[in-house]
């Protein structure tokens, strides 16, 4: 006999299918994935009707090009450190609220979110959304994070996040209800749903069930002394933060949001991790996402990643993959059955020079902080020679700036000091007192030392060493004479930011397809991470803690720039006050450009659908994969 609260849960089950436009037959028929049917008959699972939220995301195919899938499989990819497990949040994508398909914002771990003079942000969640031990995702998950860690002693040393404090003051948050929740400035915040939806987001919330079992206000304090000695860590808090992290998931215990969750606990040379049986997302047909059971991450030799996916190990790969591996994965692309698009690479430069306006010597900041010098070192690049010569001539000379697809893009800012012209170089060198050289006719400092420079880099790109061997012949036309010197990622920056580096390498701007609604702070010393001014980063950044504050006019006006941009109300003035940043941006050549619009090779197995042959490859706004969705994923095989 069926019991009452069966047929009663059949009856809420096809209200809640009928709500969303769906067939029951459609869902009864293919709703269940396959990889899950042991567990639910068993009754470790419920039944995929009781796993989704009331009003799951359902993603809109038709507008993304996509067609419905079946589940199945271990998606391959390789990474060349245990670090690495971060980019895996930044691929799967799932975001509280994030950007869509064209660049706007969207909601989508919350069901809503209202907006009002743009500084009370309300967030309603999904009714019925579950992490992925099936417990409700709750209003409590953002009480916890704002009260029980950013405003504990122990646990919020480093204070309140950044993007949460508007004239150093911190937001009023505020329980509505289990599923609603607010936050409230006193004046708006146009940087805090930009942070949200970042690759690495401003994570405002942590599985407080979770949780509390590590944190000194709800453990049992034998229990949690024994974890901490466990542990082998220093205290209570220290234990919490290593639970904790959300962007880089080495726990295998903490519940998770987003599609796949990690398995596996460092360290390892192969992470697995598997779908989620609670995520909120379904395909038009009803079927719950994603479609691909297991992500299984290989940590090799970044030197071999090249060699293993043209090898055929990898179904899906990009990072590690260099332009100039172009022709050795496609010898590849028929004996190993895959396919090598080309994506449009999103940087602002694929290689760009930072002049460091904080290095240590007095005689070189005297010159790093003089425009003229800057716009010299950019005139005397060839550009063309670069373009044809390394990425034959598919990419784009430019200055440092945003890209055409971008709405802010403007011809002049990518011309600008940017075309080769060696007499004005030459002139502009010799009007900064440069004018005197040695015997071979190379440039000598003011105080009589040669104008010998040493280029910086992390040393990770062939690509960027090629370029760097044409800069250097082109700077000996203007008397300047430049070396390589290569050291560890860590090491590189390092010396950066102490001011020992004169001038570094790395890519340009993170986000070369920035709209006027995403955080123009790249363009003005807001982080220490921005070789180019890494002091006057730091002290924005640590909010007056550390460094030394910006003491260059045109540096400070690019400050007073973004704090208008962060008080404005309006598209319009947004846009204006990017168009304005962009612009002294380039005219006083902060950092030096070289090419953009280059491509990046994107190997994909010819078994793996609805991934698009078309794409940008950047960090933001499209988290490298992680905007076209690769819960869509699927194999046909």
């Amino acid at each position: 006999m069926t019991s009452f609260t069966t047929l009663f849960r059949k009856s809420v089950f096809c209200g809640f299918v009928l709500a969303l436009g769906l067939s029951v037959a459609a869902i009864s028929a293919r709703a269940e994935v396959p990889f899950l049917q042991d567990k639910v008959q068993s009754g470790k699972l419920p039944p995929v009707a009781e796993r989704l939220p009331q009003e799951p995301l359902k993603i809109d195919f038709a507008a993304e090009g996509k067609v419905i899938g079946k589940y199945g499989g271990d998606l391959r990819m390789l990474m060349g450190k245990i670090k690495d497990l971060g980019q895996i949040t930044v691929y799967t994508y799932a975001r509280l609220v994030g950007y869509g398909p064209d660049f706007n914002f969207y909601a989508d771990i919350a069901e809503s979110y209202e907006v009002k003079e743009g500084r009370e942000f309300t967030f309603k969640l999904r009714k019925g959304h579950k992490w992925s031990d099936g417990h409700p995702v709750t209003s409590e998950d953002f009480r916890y994070f704002w009260e029980d860690m950013v405003n504990n002693e122990e646990l919020g040393r480093e204070g309140v996040p950044s993007q949460m404090l508007v004239d150093g003051e911190p937001p009023v948050f505020k329980v509505i209800d289990e599923q609603t929740f607010s936050y409230t400035w006193k004046k708006n915040n146009p940087a805090f749903l930009p942070a949200i939806a970042a690759p690495s987001p401003l994570y405002l919330y942590r599985p407080a069930h979770y949780m509390k079992q590590f944190h000194d206000k709800y453990a049992d304090a034998d229990k949690l002394k024994r974890m901490v000695e466990e542990e082998n860590v220093k205290d209570w808090a220290a234990l919490h933060t290593r639970k904790q992290r959300q962007r880089r998931p080495e726990n295998p215990e903490l519940p998770s949001l987003q599609a796949w969750m990690n398995t596996t606990p460092p360290p390892s040379t192969r992470f697995v991790f598997v779908r989620n049986p609670f995520f909120h997302r379904i395909d038009p047909e009803g079927n719950q996402l994603p479609y691909i059971d297991r992500l299984v991450m290989h940590v090799v030799s970044k030197d071999v990643i090249a060699a293993k996916t043209g090898s055929g190990e990898a179904d899906l790969q990009a990072r590690y993959l260099r332009f100039d591996d172009l022709p050795f994965l496609k010898s590849g692309e028929e004996t190993n059955d895959f396919t090598t698009h080309l994506w449009l690479n999103g940087k602002g430069s694929q290689v760009a020079l930072f002049p460091n306006l904080n290095v240590n010597d007095p005689v070189w900041r005297k010159l790093t902080r003089d425009v003229r010098f800057r716009r010299a070192l950019s005139l005397a690049i060839d550009r063309e020679e670069i373009n044809e010569a390394i990425y034959f001539g598919l990419a784009t000379p430019s200055a440092n700036t945003v890209l055409p697809r971008s709405p802010l893009y403007r011809e002049e800012f990518a011309k600008m000091w940017a075309e080769r012209d060696i007499d004005l170089a030459n002139k502009l060198l010799d009007e900064a007192g440069l004018d005197k050289k040695d015997s071979y006719g190379f440039r000598l400092l003011p105080d009589g030392r040669p104008a010998e420079i040493t280029l910086e880099t992390a040393g990770e790109s062939s690509e960027e060493t090629d370029v760097l061997e044409l800069i250097i012949d082109h700077m000996k036309d203007i008397g300047i004479k430049l070396y390589v010197r290569s050291s560890q990622r860590d090491i590189f920056r390092r010396r950066a930011y102490a001011g020992d580096t004169i001038i570094s390498v790395a890519q340009g701007l993170n986000n070369g397809i920035s709209s006027a609604e995403m955080d123009p702070e790249e363009l003005a010393p807001t982080d220490q991470a921005q070789l180019q001014w890494p002091s006057w980063g730091q002290y924005y950044g640590t909010k007056q803690m550390a460094g030394e504050p910006a003491d260059l006019d045109e540096a400070k006006a690019q400050l007073e720039l973004y704090e208008s941009w962060m008080a404005a109300t309006s598209l319009e003035e947004k846009e204006q006050i990017w168009l304005e940043m962009l612009k002294n941006y380039a005219d006083q050549v902060f950092t030096i450009g070289t090419v953009n619009n280059s491509r990046q090779p994107v190997v994909v197995s010819n078994k793996l659908q609805n991934v698009p042959e078309e794409g940008i490859y950047s960090w933001e706004p499209t988290s490298y994969f992680g905007n076209y969705k690769p819960d869509t994923f699927w194999y046909d095989k």
